[in-house]
């Protein structure tokens, strides 16, 4: 290897989501207006579900770590993304790199988990009504977020760990407009396809195993409203699930467009519209999907700020 080619770089340039400067301007402002609202949003059902005693259960609890993942996986993303609207050249430190990288994975993994553990909440929920306050007990409900976090965290460290203590050549400029795994390997000087193929296995798990859980959970809810006789009974089930539902969708959706096109379709801009959709939009969408159909946030709602 030519050691000429070598360099230790002390900062990236980020890409950013566009290079044409007339878009520059409308998208800081499309991009600001989500990041207030995820803010805004997230913030709201954190605090909402902690002051309100009648959103103290299971559900509610994990609606609230839910809204913390999509609070911290906006905030580890956007503040800097939209720095690079106003600036001419958009630079990351080398460390604040591996910092953003490793938040991002923690984040983004915690939330394929999460999704499961409430499609379990509501399994349990619909199937087994009079055992729910037993099966789903505090232990049981903070097993189910303690395991995704610590999982999430081996792995966003592993990744991390793996790629940083390698050494990078040439260009120091990453296509896209945060600190990914994919557009960072192959700026690296060896060879990277032990870390690639570790990061295709691993997402593959994380999406298969936690997409699994849901369907067989709600395989089994679907069963169980079919077998009920009243249509009250019915209606009630579907809407307990529709929030949640809703969120699996979009949230599983973006990353199957992503994942799932063509080898010859396949391009960093496809990515970044992707990466766009499930980094900075869900996490806008989560709150105001679990708020505006849900009958019991509102009244949780007007309830706090009616003793205010």
């Amino acid at each position: 290897m030519d050691q000429r080619n070598i360099t230790v770089f002390t900062e990236f340039i980020l890409m950013g989501v566009t290079q044409r400067p007339e878009l520059q301007l409308p998208l800081f402002g499309v991009f600001f207006l989500i990041y207030t609202v995820t803010v805004v949003g997230n913030l709201g059902m954190i605090i909402l579900t902690k002051l309100d005693s009648r959103l103290h259960t299971p559900m509610y609890f994990f609606i609230r770590h839910l809204a913390f993942i999509d609070l911290g996986n906006s905030t580890v993303i956007c503040p800097k993304m939209m720095a690079n609207f106003v600036v001419n050249q958009n630079t990351i430190s080398y460390y604040a790199c591996a910092t953003q990288l490793a938040f991002f994975l923690m984040f983004i993994i915690s939330e394929f988990f999460i999704l499961s553990s409430m499609a379990y909440d509501r399994y349990v929920a619909i199937c087994n009504p009079l055992l729910y306050n037993v099966v789903m007990s505090q232990r049981l409900c903070h097993v189910l977020v303690g395991i995704p976090y610590l999982y999430s965290t081996f792995q966003a460290l592993l990744f991390t760990i793996k790629i940083f203590t390698l050494t990078f050549c040439g260009s120091n400029v990453i296509s896209h407009f945060y600190c990914d795994d994919v557009p960072l390997l192959p700026m690296l000087c060896s060879n990277a396809q032990e870390i690639e193929l570790l990061i295709i296995l691993f997402s593959a798990l994380n999406m298969i195993s936690s997409l699994l859980i849901i369907l067989v959970s709600y395989l089994l809810i679907l069963i169980a409203i079919c077998r009920m006789h009243s249509a009250e009974g019915r209606k009630k089930a579907f809407s307990t699930c529709g929030s949640h539902l809703t969120a699996v969708v979009v949230f599983y959706g973006s990353l199957f467009f992503m994942y799932l096109q063509p080898k010859s379709a396949h391009s960093f801009e496809t990515d970044k519209i992707a990466s766009v959709f499930y980094t900075l939009v869900i996490p806008m969408l989560n709150p105001l999907i679990y708020s505006l159909r849900n009958t019991e946030v509102k009244n949780a709602f007007h309830r706090v700020f009616k003793y205010q």
